[in-house]
């Protein structure tokens, strides 16, 4: 498993790509102890599962991370299952892909937007570092969270940005990129992570429907470290489960 990370903390500061879910808590996580300030970046970009900006307000309160809520609705730029009222969320993990194996959660150029926005929002108080929650192995058929797109994404924000000029160049940082959502779990659990309130479920519901792809991915991932989702336990405490 590779765990990227620094000797000692880095004092240029870093914006984290954060929407409350797994991956990116625990890159938020990464994030704080290698760097001395972070800035928690939230989208609602109109997707169903709004509920998770409001989720990823609460954990990066409780986090001690200043964050800041972006409002970019894409509901009338892209099509996908995220936003679309009409178009239905997969039923399982299985049928989760159109027949050219794009799946149907995907959102158009989703990261490419977001990195954009945090580049500019990075430069303006002149913070070089970007940090994702991109992982490749459970989401191989996302084409914007591969290595090859943070590259070509990293070397167009340099280009694009006063970098080419001042030659401060920005750096994307995917610690969680090769990593499975198991390892992801287990990482952020090191790095001392509460999932409770990190929301997963495609569907808009703060209690998980059990059955999307993003509740499959997350619910096989504890059941291979032998434990209950951190989410349930708190939602069977609260007696809503």
């Amino acid at each position: 498993m590779c765990m990227a990370k620094y000797k000692e903390k880095n004092h240029s500061g870093a914006v984290v790509l954060f929407s409350g879910g797994i991956d990116s808590l625990t890159a938020l996580l990464w994030a704080r102890k290698n760097f001395y300030n972070i800035i928690a970046m939230i989208f609602n970009y109109s997707q169903k599962h709004s509920i998770e900006t409001k989720m990823a307000e609460k954990i990066a309160s409780s986090s001690g991370v200043k964050y800041q809520k972006i409002e970019f609705s894409l509901k009338n730029i892209v099509n996908s299952a995220l936003i679309n009222k009409e178009k239905d969320i997969p039923e399982s993990l299985s049928k989760a892909k159109d027949n050219y194996g794009i799946p149907f959660t995907y959102v158009p150029f989703r990261n490419g937007i977001f990195l954009s926005i945090g580049a500019g929002f990075a430069e303006s108080r002149g913070i070089f570092n970007i940090v994702t929650g991109f992982n490749l192995i459970d989401t191989p058929d996302y084409p914007d969270t591969t290595e090859a797109f943070t590259t070509k994404m990293e070397d167009a924000i340099n280009q694009g940005t006063s970098a080419s000029i001042t030659h401060k160049r920005f750096k994307i940082h995917t610690p969680l990129i090769r990593m499975s959502k198991r390892e992801i779990i287990e990482f952020g659990l090191q790095l001392g992570a509460d999932y409770s309130y990190s929301i997963s479920c495609y569907r808009g519901s703060e209690i998980p429907c059990f059955k999307c792809p993003s509740c499959d991915i997350r619910s096989n991932a504890f059941k291979q470290l032998n434990m209950e989702d951190p989410l349930v336990t708190r939602l069977k405490k609260e007696g809503r489960i």
